[in-house]
């Protein structure tokens, strides 16, 4: 069975700029299916637009894809700000509308893949990219939102995830139906909002998913590494000997959107 071609969705914003574009190079690189649109999602930035011109991506005004903006978010504490945060999250969910495919993939703007990466197997069944540690309150609010307890056995929080259009769609409307508003509604309406990790796209899709035909789930460990430079410095003999051991690296400089300040 042919890998069926995806498209590829990053939310961002302008601190991802460092980044975004070794992002972009590898997921072409290492994304072994077909890839139709690589759409960007973030603020209409003159440094973001032109990125967008010079690597061939689709822009998307991330104001233009809720019916909410990150103004009407209000996530955060004295200590932390994480309503930007959030706001990417539901962005994600909402990209299903953009794409073309079937499938998208999503991945964080800040996450490199150093590997080859299959998201379907010839037999039909999703790849889950997996850890074996998580955020409790994660799954405190998919009990809120779901009324029920996460099926897998493992965190999904891995960064990077494939989602099917249809999926997400019949995963909005089983949340609508049981709270009666809108799907992103309901997500903020669940959150313990006093805790600075309460929800969690991936954990919610990939457990509503795994909870309904697990038998069409392939679970494998993420591998990833955290990082805590620039891409730039890291050296042709560092990246090999990273690749030897993960699958991708994610280099967590940003800001902006997780704390104050």
């Amino acid at each position: 069975m042919a890998l069926p071609r995806i498209d590829i969705v990053i939310p961002a914003i302008e601190k991802d700029m460092a980044t975004l574009p070794h992002v972009i190079d590898a997921l072409r690189k290492q994304v072994q299916h077909p890839i139709g649109q690589i759409l960007i999602i973030a603020p209409r930035k003159k440094r973001i637009l032109e990125l967008c011109r010079v690597k061939g991506c689709r822009f998307v005004d991330e104001d233009t894809v809720l019916p909410i903006t990150k103004k009407h978010i209000h996530y955060s504490s004295s200590r932390w700000e994480r309503s930007g945060w959030l706001y990417q999250q539901l962005l994600k969910l909402g990209a299903a509308k953009l794409c073309s495919s079937s499938y998208y993939l999503v991945v964080d703007a800040d996450t490199v893949l150093i590997r080859p990466h299959r998201f379907r197997t010839g037999e039909g069944k999703t790849v889950f990219y997996t850890r074996n540690w998580s955020q409790s309150e994660y799954f405190v609010t998919y009990r809120k939102l779901m009324g029920q307890r996460p099926a897998a056995p493992s965190s999904l929080v891995t960064h990077y995830m494939l989602f099917e259009k249809a999926q997400v769609t019949q995963l909005k409307r089983t949340i609508e139906a049981r709270h009666g508003i809108s799907w992103y509604k309901a997500i903020i309406r669940s959150m313990n909002k006093r805790k600075q990790f309460a929800f969690s796209e991936f954990e919610t899709y990939g457990n509503f998913l795994y909870s309904r035909m697990s038998n069409k789930v392939l679970l494998r460990p993420a591998r990833n590494k955290a990082l805590h430079i620039p891409f730039r410095l890291l050296s042709a003999a560092k990246l090999k000997a990273l690749t030897s051991r993960y699958r991708s690296i994610s280099l967590h400089q940003r800001k902006d959107y997780s704390k104050r300040g």
